[in-house]
């Protein structure tokens, strides 16, 4: 059996009868007449582009100082009876800070030495509130932060060290400390 007659079979008379009818008034394409037609929209995820604009809004809306405090990077620390409207005052830069020193461009052992200088002659000085600033070890590679992580592990040492916490953003946010000092 040949194609032609198996159409013929398939195709009842009533639908080749509705075919011819709809089909009459139709003029076949010309050869030599391209169709010009346009290039198919490029598909555009609204939704997608919704929610980047929400998660944008959403950034510049946040602050950014709590952004960074549900960070591992924010470092906080006190002792045993400090009150905690001091240490909210600390959180927030409301202690004037006295002194500051930056470690930036020392190596470990030259950012212990000036470390303990400063915290010594700080203390001397009967200093309430100082910043270390000592980076957010962007420099160390996979060791992570070298001189910062020496920092808060060294305060810690110091009894006269009631707290410290992460900066805020405009003084360094986790790349500075904000460190309470014992009264002389």
């Amino acid at each position: 059996m040949t194609s032609k007659n198996k159409d013929e079979i398939s195709i009842s008379p009533e639908d080749r009868e509705l075919f011819r009818n709809t089909v009459k008034n139709l003029a076949p394409l010309k050869k030599n007449n391209k169709q010009v037609f346009k290039k198919k929209p490029i598909a555009k995820a609204r939704f997608a582009q919704k929610d980047q604009q929400d998660v944008l809004i959403e950034s510049l809306d946040c602050d950014i100082e709590e952004q960074e405090k549900s960070t591992s990077d924010f470092l906080k620390f006190h002792r045993k009876g400090i009150d905690y409207r001091i240490l909210k005052k600390l959180e927030k830069g409301q202690i004037s800070v006295q002194s500051e020193l930056d470690l930036h461009g020392l190596n470990l052992n030259q950012a212990s030495d000036a470390l303990k200088s400063f915290i010594n002659n700080s203390i001397l000085s009967n200093y309430r509130c100082v910043r270390i600033i000592h980076g957010k070890g962007l420099g160390s590679g996979e060791r992570g932060p070298v001189i910062k992580d020496e920092v808060k592990r060294s305060l810690k040492t110091w009894k006269q060290v009631l707290a410290y916490v992460s900066a805020r953003q405009h003084d360094g946010g986790t790349g500075a400390l904000y460190v309470l000092l014992k009264k002389h």
